[in-house]
């Protein structure tokens, strides 16, 4: 078993119900963040493996596969898949366990946890 480790951790800052981010779709805020991630990184997008996200509150503009939408967003090739999951307020903490767990099994080796959740836009 492979032991799986955190690259690196970008987020958005926090913001209230329609405040800051009340003009931004979750999709674009998340895919965002995954540029940034692979930005920071410093690893070519065709890489990521597999990208897990987790939102809540799957409705509206969070409605239809969120982690899908954003990594198109986000220019990554239509090769990498991503998921959307829900876990209730553990969403976004079980997307980062199903990529960790992927990785210690040797199913891939590259792999993103994420999370997304607007309550202005859901």
């Amino acid at each position: 078993m492979r032991e799986p480790v955190i690259l690196e951790a970008v987020r958005t800052p926090f913001a209230r119900r329609q405040g800051a981010f009340r003009e931004e779709r979750p999709d674009a805020l998340l895919a965002r963040v995954l540029t940034g991630l692979v930005e920071r990184v410093g690893m070519a997008p065709e890489k990521i493996e597999d990208v897990i996200n987790g939102t809540v509150t799957q409705a509206g503009e969070q409605g239809a596969n969120v982690g899908r939408l954003a990594v198109m967003l986000a220019g990554f090739p239509v090769t990498v898949p991503a998921v959307t999951i829900n876990r209730m307020c553990g969403s976004s903490q079980q997307a980062v366990h199903f990529a960790s767990q992927a990785v210690a099994a040797g199913d891939i080796s590259y792999a993103i946890g994420s999370g997304v959740e607007s309550m202005t836009r859901a």
